[in-house]
Order: structure tokens, then C-alpha cells, then sequence
């Protein structure tokens, strides 16, 4: 991306933005620094993020098309030009993949004993395993669908893999062409019966084919996969009756979004792939921008590369990170004493994945739900893990007759299905769903426990900048606040009162919460920095956050960097601020972090004049989060607290390994260690997050605490929205 690409020199495109984010991902498969396996798992994430990126983005700037939109970018592009320099985009990162994939990764895998083979490169023992496990679990499922006259071109659902296959009639000699879906519902790598030795599923299909087309005879077949537009169509300005129904209503027609890409296997023939655009144009409604040509992608031999995130589990530990144990924080290491008469002595601020999610966040609500004295649990859950306690909890603390009411983000994308289940689940058991506010998403991270106490009532509030997931909880770094403050108590206590009834807030006492005061505050904070700078008063911001873009916000960090305010600002995803430009915004660098962890959590500091202020929440500096969002940010305003999010702070501005420093032009160039010796963000934090002793990677953790603390093998979760800036 370069600034020639924008006709707005004060900002950088979105979706440009974006894909140099996945850029960066894309390097640490390429960087032979990285462990093996995790080369795989960062490729594998690569291509899963591309997904979204066409189902979401591209599908919008394509409809925007078909539609006449005029209207440009904040900076300036229009529709078509953002999907031509898109494409371009995407074309030179896809073959940058392919050639790591298969030039590097996967005969690097080969010299450790990991193989992805092919049929004619079985030996006899393995080939005989194959054959019978296509006979006993894969062509009893198989579909195989003709193509003509009587037969019209199948519906193809989103990113499913399918072979195209060409036949001839022997008796005829009349050449007919056939889809067979290659079945989702079974594994994608067939173990061979050697150890870490496997063949693609759709290798296994294609060399059995005549099993499935019996007489008749196989000129070939190639693999060919859609994606398809898969946003949800809320509409902002109806409430509606039943969110929940129009949800599934959502999500059903969903699966029948036009086609935004076609990808093929390298080598398909022209006349085929041919025949595949002119099948898929033909079913698409006329309302609908026909597949284009640049639409269609090679990108290589095998597709759907976001399943290979599967093999980077394999258990070869020379070839992985080094596991990691979380800590329990010292706080919670005495198992007699109640979490709540910790919380109510001293205020816990955890950083995960160093301190233990279990031994806190878990515990917290675990502890709510067997405490007698516990009146009300309130939560809001925007993405969770079935497999995780915190559901558990709540159905259990309804079934002894507390009040638990949660409010659960039905449009959490690509988790909507799973949400709907987990309502449906905890309101069987009693508890109190609710779906948040119309023309909103709650995205809000906290969670409110009434307990009633020897003096009175008393809240007890969570309020953090990652999902109640067990599983991102290991590998995205976040941060959180337990504490029974009280004024963030009554402001929490208002603010699911406003989620969950009619009440309707103007202003809290504490916290920043989006959109009733979330974006008059950060840019009041913004200009009172700058207003310092004017006056010869310290001023400087540091703010780390998953994405910068909403142009208010930018205008007035430029403001403030004209007025002699130093901003450093670590942004792991999307940036439209361009950074370095003199005169304008010249003071301002732009870092992001990208390596073994998610660097997820959100900390905001403000110089104030000498008297610093510290705030982390859920909300990153896009429109979305300030106007159409339920957000809640809070300050910081215990010293230790002050002093250790700081640490991180600085830690993340002295990486110079998994560093890339934002240009003025739109590219990122990494940083290197040079003579300094190497500093990078997550290994310094592994060995030594707020005072932690470390050793070979790991915490030292009392062995009394150790039951309390899990070993993480730290293997990434099932699916790879780990690294997705489009994934909220």
C-alpha cells in the first residue's frame, strides 16, 4: 500500500490497511525464527483471515458496486478502485503463501517425519489403509452430482471444497461434467498408519472416482471452492419483533449469499474454470455483480489451506513454542480465604495469558455461583467456549435460585450460531437472556456479582478487554480489573440496567462507556493533551489498541502532534492514520505486534500534565466501537496498577523482533534487534509479566499453587479467528 493509492494524504485505506496486517501474519510463516509447526499455524491463519476478508469486505465494496454507491473512503477511493487495488494485493500475498506452503513449509516438514502425501506416493501398507477407510467411512457419504439439461448446476455452499469432474460416455461419447462435495462432516488429513503421515481427504475421493461414476470414464478432475457474502443484514432503523428469530432467519439466508470468489487448483483447464463462471453467474440474482475475472484465484495445489491450522497441533515439542504455564496471581494463591474477601482487602488486575484465566476470571464466577451470600450474577458474553466453566456456572448458580441474567451478543460474526445455542441453553435452565439493545452489538467485557454482606450489599465487577472464552484466553493478551469499587460498581449496576430494562444513561460516574460518553471523553483527553502541549505543560499518549480508523479521532491526534504532543501508538490490525508526515503528524509513531500471542488488549495513557492517567476496556478507535457499539472502558486509578500496565506499554515499544513500524506511505517495515541484542514483546513478558521469575519460557509457580494453575500447550484453538482483525 502506498500513499499514491489515496487521493486524502491525512488517511490510509481500510482495506488496504487490513490486508497489510495479514501481510505481517503471513511473515511469520515465512521467518524461519519461528518454530516449524507454528510457520504452519500462521499460514493456516493467513488464509482463514482472507476468508473473512472476501466474505465480509470485498462482499461490501461488491454490493456498494452493484448498487451506484458514489461515495468514496475517508480517503478518498472509490468501490472499484479499492477492489482493484485489493486485488492486487491479495494476488501478490497469495503467491507469496504458496510458494512458503509448498517451496519450504511442507518439505521442512517432510526431513521431520510430518507428511502430506500423495496417493501415488503411498506405499502398499499405507495405500491398503486408505482404501479402507474410503470404503467404510467416506463413500458411504459421498454425493456424486451430474451437470446438464436435466440436472441444473448445483447449489455449492460456502467455502466448501468440491472436484470438478470431467467424464465420457463410452457409449455415447458425449463428455459430461459432475461436482462432488468433498464432505466437511470427516477429517481433512486421512492418516496413512504411519506416524504424522497423511493424504488430503479430496486426493483420497479423486483417486476412487470410479467408484462413484461406475462405466464410465475419468478425463479429470480439479478442486475448485466458493466463497460467498456472509454479513449479517440488520437493519438499524426497524426494531425488530423477535431479534433472535430474525437472527435465524439471518443466518439462514446467509448460506445463499452471492459468490465473491472462486478459487481453483492450479493446473485446472481454461474451458473449466470457464464453465464454473459462467454456471455460477447464471444462478446469481440479477441485482448482483457478476463474478469477475479477477475474482478468480490459483492459489496452488491445495486449497483451503486454514484446515493445515489442524496438523500445526501435532505434538513434536522441538518444533513448537514452549509451553506456557499461567500463574496464578499471587492474590488468589491462598486457597482458604474467598475470592471475595480478596477482591473486597485489594483490588486484582490480571494479564492473561500470563496469569491464569481459570484461577481468576473462572474462579470469580464459579465462586458467585456456590456462594450463598451471593443475591445476582449479571454478564455480558459476546463470544465463549462451550467447553469452558463459565456457562457451567451460571446454569448451576440459576438452579439455586440466584438471579442470573446475561445478556448474550446474538450478532457476534461467525459466532452467531453458537451464541444462539448457549441462549438457549443457559434460558433452559432458568437464567435471564436478553439480546442487548436494537441497532447495537454489545461488545462490553464485564461481569457484576451482588453479594450481601455484614454491612450491607456489595458489588463485585469484572471488567476486561477479552471474551469470557476459555480458549482465547490462552493465546490473546488481555487485561482485567476485579474490584468493588463503588462507583464502578453503580455504574455498572446502571449500565445492565440499561441493557436489560428501558433505563436510558446520559453520563456514568467512572467508566467510559460507548456510545453514550465513550467519544466526547477520549477526545477531551485528546485535546487536554494538546492544550498542555500549547502551554509548555508535559503532554504525551500512549495507546494500544486492535485497530485505528475513525477519522474524528485521527484529526485530533494530528491536532495534538502539531501542538508538540508525542504519541506512540501500538495498533495490531487496521491503521488509516498515516504517521511521519512532516507537519502534520510527525510526532506520531505507529507499531504493531505480531507473534506468539494476540496482542488483543486495549490501554490508553494520557501524560495529563505530570499526573498520569491509565484506562483499558473493549473498545478500539473505530466508528464502530464509539456510535454503534455497547462499550465500557475503565480508568486505572490504583498506582501499582498504574506502574505495571505501563510495563506492558513500554515493553510493546521496545520490541525490536516481532515490531513493524508503520510508514508514511502506507507499508510496515519490521524492526531488528541489531547490537542491542534481541527484545521481543512476548517473550520479555513471559519472563517477567509484572514481577514474575521465569525460567526456560516458563513461570515459576509455587507447587502449591500449581493444581490451580493448567499447563497450556499453547495450541491454537479450533478455529483461527485468533489472528482475524475481522473477527471483533
Amino acid at each position: 500500500m502506498h500513499a499514491a493509492a489515496s487521493r486524502n494524504p491525512h488517511f490510509l485505506n481500510r482495506e488496504l490497511s487490513w490486508l497489510e496486517f495479514n501481510a505481517r501474519v503471513l511473515h511469520e510463516a515465512e521467518d524461519d525464527r519461528t518454530p516449524l509447526l507454528e510457520r504452519l499455524k500462521f499460514i493456516a491463519i493467513f488464509h482463514s483471515n482472507l476468508d473473512e476478508f472476501y466474505m465480509v469486505r470485498i462482499a461490501g465494496l461488491r454490493r456498494q458496486l452493484a448498487a451506484g454507491v458514489l461515495q468514496t473512503s475517508a480517503d478518498g477511493l472509490s468501490p472499484e478502485e479499492q477492489l482493484q487495488l485489493a486485488d492486487a494485493r491479495v494476488r501478490g500475498l497469495v503467491d507469496r503463501a504458496r510458494r512458503c506452503l509448498h517451496d519450504v513449509l511442507l518439505p521442512s516438514l517432510r526431513r521431520i517425519g510430518v507428511r502430506l502425501l500423495e496417493m501415488d506416493e503411498l506405499e502398499a501398507d499405507e495405500a491398503a489403509t486408505v482404501d479402507a477407510y474410503f470404503e467404510s467411512q467416506v463413500y458411504p457419504v459421498l454425493t456424486p452430482l451430474a451437470v446438464d439439461p436435466g440436472h441444473p448446476f448445483p447449489y455449492i455452499s460456502n467455502l466448501s471444497l468440491s472436484l470438478a469432474v470431467e467424464l465420457r460416455d463410452p457409449e455415447s461419447g458425449e463428455v459430461r461434467f459432475a461436482r462432488v462435495k468433498v464432505p466437511k462432516t470427516l477429517p481433512r488429513w486421512v492418516p496413512t498408519g504411519r506416524l504424522h503421515s497423511y493424504v488430503p481427504l479430496e486426493r483420497l475421493v479423486a483417486a476412487r472416482l470410479s467408484a462413484l461414476f461406475p462405466g464410465m470414464h475419468i478425463l479429470g478432475c480439479h478442486c475448485f471452492r466458493l466463497t460467498r457474502y456472509s454479513d449479517l443484514e440488520i437493519s438499524h432503523t426497524e426494531e425488530p419483533e423477535d431479534l433472535l428469530a430474525m437472527i435465524e432467519e439471518q443466518l439462514f439466508q446467509r448460506r445463499f449469499g452471492e459468490v465473491v470468489r472462486l478459487e481453483v487448483q492450479t493446473g485446472t483447464p481454461a474451458h473449466l474454470r470457464e464453465l464454473l463462471l459462467d454456471e455460477l453467474r447464471a444462478s446469481e440474482a440479477p441485482e448482483m455483480a457478476p463474478l469477475a475475472e479477477r475474482e478468480v484465484h490459483e492459489p496452488g495445489p491445495l486449497l483451503d489451506v486454514g484446515d493445515l491450522l489442524k496438523l500445526s497441533g501435532i505434538d513434536i515439542p522441538e518444533h513448537r513454542d514452549p509451553p506456557l504455564i499461567a500463574m496464578v496471581p499471587a492474590e488468589l494463591r491462598d486457597a482458604s480465604r474467598s475470592i471475595f474477601d480478596v477482591i473486597r482487602e485489594h483490588e486484582v488486575l490480571v494479564h492473561h495469558p500470563f496469569d491464569s484465566f481459570g484461577a481468576s476470571v473462572e474462579t470469580f464466577i464459579e465462586s458467585a455461583a456456590r456462594d450463598e451470600q451471593v443475591l445476582a450474577i449479571k454478564m455480558t458474553l459476546y463470544r465463549t467456549s462451550g467447553d469452558g466453566a463459565i456457562v457451567q456456572a451460571l446454569t448451576q448458580a440459576a438452579q439455586r435460585g440466584k438471579q442470573v441474567a446475561v445478556l448474550v451478543e446474538l450478532q457476534a460474526r461467525f459466532d452467531e450460531v453458537n451464541n444462539i445455542a448457549w441462549a438457549r441453553t443457559l434460558e433452559s435452565f432458568g437464567v435471564h437472556v436478553v439480546y442487548g439493545l436494537p441497532g447495537l452489538k454489545t461488545h462490553t467485557k464485564t461481569a457484576l456479582v451482588v453479594r450481601k454482606e455484614h454491612d450491607g450489599i456489595r458489588r463485585y465487577v469484572h471488567v476486561g478487554t477479552g471474551n469470557y472464552n476459555t480458549r482465547t484466553a490462552r493465546i490473546y493478551t488481555d487485561v482485567g480489573l476485579l474490584t468493588c469499587d463503588e462507583a464502578i460498581g453503580a455504574d455498572i449496576s446502571d449500565l445492565f440496567n440499561s441493557l436489560t430494562g428501558y433505563a436510558r444513561r446520559t453520563e456514568y460516574r467512572r467508566l467510559l462507556v460507548a456510545p453514550v460518553n465513550m467519544r466526547a471523553r477520549v477526545l477531551g483527553m485528546i485535546a487536554r493533551e494538546t492544550a498542555n502541549a500549547r502551554a509548555g505543560r508535559p503532554a504525551r499518549m500512549i495507546a494500544k489498541m486492535n485497530a485505528l480508523v475513525d477519522p474524528e479521532v485521527i484529526e485530533a491526534l494530528y491536532a495534538a502532534a502539531q501542538a508538540g504532543v508525542e504519541i506512540d501508538l501500538i495498533v495490531r490490525g487496521i491503521c488509516c492514520l498515516r504517521p511521519g508526515v512532516p507537519g502534520l503528524s510527525d510526532r506520531i509513531r505507529v507499531r504493531s505486534i505480531i507473534g506468539r500471542f494476540l496482542e488483543h488488549s486495549r490501554i490508553w495513557m494520557f501524560e495529563n500534565g505530570g499526573a498520569r492517567e491509565y484506562y483499558f476496556g473493549s473498545a478500539d478507535w473505530m466508528p464502530r466501537n464509539f456510535d454503534r457499539r455497547v462499550e465500557v472502558v475503565t480508568p486505572v486509578a490504583n498506582r501499582e496498577f498504574q506502574l505495571r500496565l505501563q510495563s506492558v506499554l513500554d515493553v510493546c515499544l521496545e520490541d525490536n523482533r516481532q515490531a513493524w513500524e508503520l510508514q508514511s506511505d502506507g507499508s510496515y517495515v519490521q524492526q531488528h534487534p541489531g547490537d542491542r541484542g534481541e527484545r521481543a514483546t512476548h517473550r520479555m513478558l513471559l519472563r517477567d509479566s509484572w514481577g514474575a521469575s521465569r525460567e526456560s519460557g516458563t513461570f515459576a509457580v509455587p507447587a502449591s499453587a500449581l493444581k490451580s494453575a493448567p499447563k497450556l500447550p499453547g495450541r491454537p484453538p479450533s478455529s483461527s479467528a485468533a489472528f482475524a482483525a475481522i473477527v471483533e
